[in-house]
């Protein structure tokens, strides 16, 4: 079995025997005997070919296809990408995650890898869709994500910047934009014109301090 571990704040490590999944090219170094080798159509979640071929359309479509290898074999893999802040989540027996594919540095085999409709990025560069990953094993399944910076966890409720959000877990959030006035057209607004509200108690929202670049921009000089 492969656990993960953060060795510092730049880097995981995956540890033991077995298979998992990470972004490719993300491996910088690793002692023992281990075959990379890039997916086409990623994991198949237990579907064979065709649910392999299932979840690359569905992630062709929604915009959260990230380039995938598959790691195998027995000993440690060190996994960093572009010096970003890793973390690792453990997810117990049943939990489920939503993950920004672009922050998304590698998971544990058992993991049901799928895409989820969030329907609330029309005026943000986050998109429309979410990675969605399932724990439905008996035991801890880990994933490790990157963040631009230092990241914060927040519990629900609360609401954040569209385009700070790397990844909560429970229900999906509620888009919320301000109302419109004269200033929206000449680009005269405090910048924080729409948000994702998390209403359900006790859900873990993860964000950066580094907003991603927004899909609007409404101005007149």
């Amino acid at each position: 079995m492969i656990n993960f571990d953060v060795t510092n704040e730049l880097m995981c490590i995956a540890r033991g025997s077995g298979r998992f999944y990470a972004k490719k090219g993300s491996m910088v170094a690793f002692k023992g005997d281990f075959r990379f080798e890039k997916l086409l159509l990623g994991p198949n979640n237990g579907g064979g070919l065709g649910g392999a071929l299932l979840g690359h359309l569905q992630r062709r479509i929604t915009g959260e296809n990230m380039p995938i290898m598959s790691v195998e074999g027995s000993g440690e893999v060190y996994l960093a990408e572009n010096a970003y802040h890793v973390d690792v989540i453990h997810l117990e027996p049943g939990d489920s995650i939503n993950v920004e594919s672009e922050n998304l540095l590698a998971f544990t085999e058992a993991l049901t890898y799928s895409t989820t409709f969030v329907g609330s990025g029309v005026i943000s560069q986050r998109g429309l869709f979410s990675t969605y990953l399932k724990n439905n094993t008996n035991s801890v399944q880990d994933v490790a994500i990157i963040t631009d910076g230092n990241p914060l966890m927040i519990e629900a409720p609360c609401c954040v910047d569209p385009d700070a959000i790397v990844a909560w877990t429970g229900r999906k959030p509620e888009a919320k934009v301000a109302q419109l006035s004269w200033k929206t057209f000449i680009g005269q607004t405090s910048g924080e014109s729409y948000h994702l509200q998390f209403n359900e108690p006790g859900q873990l929202v993860i964000i950066q301090p580094s907003e991603r670049l927004s899909g609007l921009n409404v101005s007149i000089d």
